[in-house]
């Protein structure tokens, strides 16, 4: 496709625009965090009314995702695609410019909302538009923006906040966000589906309030308690609308959340490893942030500083695995290989000493990041090798549904295992001087993150054997003369 005189491939366009779809959406779910005290002493509101202004968002993402498959079969990848990222941006515009807590709460819900339908419907453009031979490393590319958006996130929200103001958390995301929109809209071409079938509104509004109540009750239960009448009310009747919805789907001739997809073991266990990995990533994050900070001592900027090694690790992580691992072990032992990597580094970061030297947790995280890094590209390479083409949206919609359930559990768990161990509020930094409530934490993750080597095991290479990339042949050597 070109854009005034200038050619750019197709699988290149639909790279650039989903990375940085990618990189937005998820850095937003840690940078903001960082600037929540900021918002409440601005709005005079007590804390546990300006965590509103992150659940908002949550809820708001959970509930757009379920339609974002459908909407871009129905109208083209494109134009969904785009009209989500001016949401995204526009909402973040508007909650730079708020002028009182309920705007910028209503302002969030913009914001999720096109956030919602990012991420899936671009991960659906990415299938579309590479063969399964290439997908391992495509994602190896976007899986580092994936992992390394939260890891700066509070870094690099600490250093807006401090320098400049708790506006520019989101101020931040406008460049980014118009310059996609214009490279998309000059780059990408529409893709329709011949038969995306009726809108399931149905099962849309079950699945709309399903997540969205489960979602609620995850981010409110570490603060209000588990058996408060919210949570309980969240989780219970979430829980329930996605029973019903489960039910539903599997007698609906044309469903919104195709559950028959998971009668695909390839893709079912790709889920599930994703879903459980996001589960002990997201909240590692969570945990070495207020770890540096508590029991270190740690700035918050400087906390974020420390975890960047877990960032390069990714990164470094997803070249290794793209280049030489994923062709060399085959689908399943790699997965089987990087899970048990992450989980072994995330159990390592139990035994570090508050008191001992700060190298030795930036080679942890380091490590940490370098196992998560298989887990990402081999997952998101292998999951998809036998799912059609028609069926990539639904698919990535549900695949995209367990990554941020996954996300939220995360941060839930970790912050119940660190109250229940010792730390009376986990956002006012209040613990054992010995950490240990997080190496309580870091060893529930790794469990949690071991949990997924049941679903890596049972994966056959010969199912994913299209997305091994074949091994370049080597030149030949030119023959010395004389």
């Amino acid at each position: 496709m070109s854009g005034g005189g200038i050619v750019v491939k197709q699988t290149t366009a639909v790279s650039v625009v989903y990375v940085a779809a990618v990189f937005l959406n998820v850095m937003d779910t840690t940078i903001v965090n960082v600037a929540l005290p900021s918002v409440g002493r601005a709005f005079s509101v007590p804390s546990t009314s300006v965590d509103a202004v992150s659940i908002s968002y949550l809820v708001s993402l959970a509930v757009f995702i379920p339609a974002s498959g459908w909407l871009g079969d129905r109208f083209g990848g494109k134009r969904i695609l785009l009209t989500a990222l001016a949401v995204f941006t526009l909402g973040s515009a508007l909650s730079g410019l708020a002028t009182s807590l309920g705007e910028l709460i209503a302002f969030r819900l913009l914001q999720g909302a096109g956030g919602g339908m990012l991420v899936p419907v671009g991960m659906a453009m990415m299938l579309r538009s590479f063969p399964p031979g290439e997908r391992v490393r495509v994602f190896a590319v976007l899986s580092m923006a994936n992992a390394v958006a939260p890891t700066i996130g509070p870094s690099l929200g600490g250093l807006l906040v401090t320098e400049l103001s708790w506006r520019w958390v989101f101020f931040v995301n406008v460049p980014v966000g118009c310059a996609a929109l214009v490279f998309g809209a000059l780059f990408l071409r529409n893709s329709v589906q011949e038969e995306p079938g009726r809108f399931d509104l149905l099962g849309f509004l079950l699945a709309a309030a399903g997540l969205g109540l489960a979602m609620y009750g995850l981010s409110q239960g570490p603060d209000l308690g588990w058996t408060a009448r919210p949570v309980l009310v969240g989780l219970v009747v979430g829980a329930a609308l996605l029973g019903v919805l489960v039910v539903v789907e599997l007698r609906s001739r044309a469903p919104l959340i195709d559950i028959r997809l998971f009668q695909d073991r390839l893709f079912r266990s790709g889920s599930v490893v994703m879903a459980l990995e996001s589960v002990a990533f997201l909240g590692v994050i969570y945990m070495v942030s207020l770890y540096l900070q508590d029991g270190r001592g740690l700035s918050p900027l400087a906390s974020g500083l420390s975890i960047l090694p877990q960032a390069l690790g990714v990164m470094t992580g997803s070249q290794v695995a793209s280049r030489l691992l994923y062709r060399r072990l085959g689908p399943r032992r790699h997965l089987v290989v990087g899970v048990l990597g992450s989980s072994l580094s995330m159990a390592l970061l139990a035994v570090l000493s508050v008191r001992g030297p700060l190298w030795q947790v930036w080679v942890t995280l380091y490590l940490v990041g370098f196992g998560v890094g298989q887990v990402f590209v081999a997952t998101q390479a292998a999951s998809f090798a036998t799912v059609s083409a028609a069926a990539s949206g639904r698919a990535a919609t549900l695949f995209n549904a367990g990554r941020r359930l996954g996300g939220a559990v995360g941060i839930a768990v970790a912050t119940t295992a660190l109250v229940l161990v010792g730390v009376d509020s986990p956002a006012d930094g209040q613990s054992a001087g010995d950490g240990a409530a997080y190496r309580v934490g870091f060893l529930v993750a790794a469990a949690v993150n071991l949990l997924a080597l049941r679903a890596a095991w049972v994966v056959r290479d010969a199912d994913a054997a299209s997305t091994v990339p074949e091994a370049r042949p080597r030149r030949p050597r030119r023959a010395r003369s004389g």
